[in-house]
């Protein structure tokens, strides 16, 4: 089902903003093939931008070839993608390994996310990742789980990359990998000393990022996302029964949503 669009902001550009929200839509599935997109003044409503930008947006996605215009009737997703649909369906999907395998994928994404923010994140993409950690310590205090926060924190080192692609992909594999996160996280607040080791890894990724150096903030991200891994594998068999798969549940459910 296709979610409320969110107003676009000043920053970058207008269209692009726009053109990313529709392209999550349908790289995440809830714009299939053949779907009509909302009508022009509807998209000019809910993200409160001009006819113009619209516009532009629409074309920047028929270029990808993501959208098609069909005379008098509107613009339809293409029947005939650029793109293979990811299968993150299988039995397996709640397993323990399965749940790894998704920390390996991150890895490899946050790893050179960390180290594009280093490199061009302005004065408001460090206050915004300085925010999300005090989100997620504020989460955590307060007894909660910090999977929201914890995703924000990574999405708003994203965002500095100022790079769309990077930031639809991990978009799109959001719905796969929150369960994922829920998993890690849910571990982690089992022990104190895991807890404790998060927060420092989240507090060097931010001081690498803030002091703007890419290297570390790779090595930074990497060692963040291979100690979690370490966790995950420490995690004991009745952690796994009991919570690991009730939590690993959204891997398959977002397949269906």
């Amino acid at each position: 089902m296709i979610q409320p669009f969110t107003p676009v902001t000043s920053g970058a550009r207008l269209s692009d903003q726009v053109a990313e929200q529709l392209a999550t839509e349908i790289t995440q599935g809830r714009l299939l093939p053949g779907d009509k997109l909302p009508t022009e003044a509807r998209l000019v409503e809910q993200f409160e931008v001009s006819r113009t930008v619209v516009r532009e947006a629409v074309s920047r996605l028929k270029s990808l070839g993501l959208v098609e215009s069909r005379q008098g009737s509107g613009v339809f997703v293409s029947q005939k993608l650029p793109f293979a649909p990811l299968n993150f369906a299988s039995r397996h999907a709640a397993s323990q390994e399965a749940v790894i395998q998704m920390v390996e994928v991150r890895r490899a994404l946050e790893a050179e996310v960390a180290a594009l923010a280093a490199e061009r994140r302005n004065d408001r993409d460090i206050l915004a990742i300085e925010k999300a950690v005090q989100a997620l310590d504020a989460a955590v205090k307060s007894g909660g789980d910090g999977v929201d926060e914890d995703v924000k924190f990574h999405r708003a080192i994203a965002d500095a990359t100022r790079n769309p692609f990077l930031i639809q992909t991990l978009e799109y594999l959001g719905q796969f990998l929150h369960g994922a996160t829920q998993v890690t996280r849910a571990n982690e607040a089992r022990r104190m000393d895991f807890a404790a080791q998060v927060q420092t890894e989240h507090l060097a990724i931010l001081q690498a990022v803030q002091a703007g150096d890419a290297a570390a903030a790779r090595d930074a991200a990497a060692k963040h996302m291979g100690n979690a891994i370490t966790r995950i594998r420490s995690a004991d068999p009745a952690f796994w029964h009991q919570e690991g798969e009730r939590l690993a549940q959204p891997l398959v459910k977002g397949l269906r949503a």
